[in-house]
């Protein structure tokens, strides 16, 4: 198993620094746009990060067609990778992340904002990258817990996007993701053991929900609208599969 997760774990950094450098030199050619470096996210994750972990997932519902503002519960480092198999979006994620080696260049490339939670400066930024990606016509992906959650149920939601979202008429779409294992979830302070971990593992099995589209007005309707949604379908997902909190019910 150690042999199988280092080998494994390998293949994945080096196979995404070659998709980097080759998207890198492909630049001379054609020019950099978010749709060349979504595509570049979905090719990776789609024929190397999914096969290599053997990542299976169960999908219910579907992205809506045009900009939305997608609100999902966070479990596992593995979120991004599996939602972006399914939706193209920059992803609001803690700058924290940025000190990651090959993992903070690959989020850059393909569509990132990056956001300080303690820094008011920071998150007045972010707010503002948010509002306008948006406007221009792209996908923004948040986790409104602000940090991974291995609760049954999720941690309270963080009400500024969604008062972003309502007072500028953005739609917003809950998003729900389960993993069928303990193992699955995100309990190690060390990311690189909990990396190791998961590329040890023969496979993963996940289940991920995108909800109804929420048109609310009222920032307050759509933070308690989405946060419930995404809790009754964290149960319904649970019931009768999840190997974590079967005996719990």
């Amino acid at each position: 198993m150690v042999v199988l997760a280092i080998l494994r774990a390998l293949v994945l950094i080096v196979s995404m620094s070659l998709y980097l450098l080759s998207y890198a030199a492909s630049r001379v050619i054609w020019p950099h746009t978010k749709e060349a470096a979504f595509k570049l996210r979905r090719h990776w994750v789609r024929y190397m990060c999914f096969p290599i972990l053997n990542i299976k997932v169960k999908v219910s519902g579907s992205p809506l067609t045009g900009a939305a503002l997608y609100v999902c519960n966070h479990r596992s480092f593995l979120d991004p990778a599996v939602i972006s198999k399914y939706l193209d979006a920059f992803v609001i994620a803690k700058a924290e992340i940025a000190d990651y080696p090959i993992i903070n260049k690959g989020a850059e490339v393909t569509g990132i904002i990056w956001v300080r939670r303690d820094s008011h400066s920071s998150r007045s930024a972010t707010k503002q990258a948010y509002v306008s990606t948006l406007q221009s016509g792209y996908n923004v992906l948040v986790y409104p817990e602000g940090t991974v959650s291995v609760a049954q149920q999720t941690l309270p939601f963080k009400k500024g996007t969604f008062y972003e979202a309502a007072a500028n008429g953005f739609p917003v779409i809950p998003v729900a993701i389960e993993y069928k294992k303990a193992s699955d979830l995100w309990t190690m302070h060390s990311l690189a053991k909990y990396y190791l971990r998961q590329c040890s593992k023969w496979s993963t099995e996940v289940k991920l929900s995108f909800g109804p589209t929420l048109s609310l007005t009222n920032g307050a309707d759509l933070h308690s609208t989405a946060h419930e949604w995404i809790n009754q379908e964290l149960a319904s997902m649970q019931s009768q599969w999840s190997e974590v909190w079967t005996n719990h019910e």
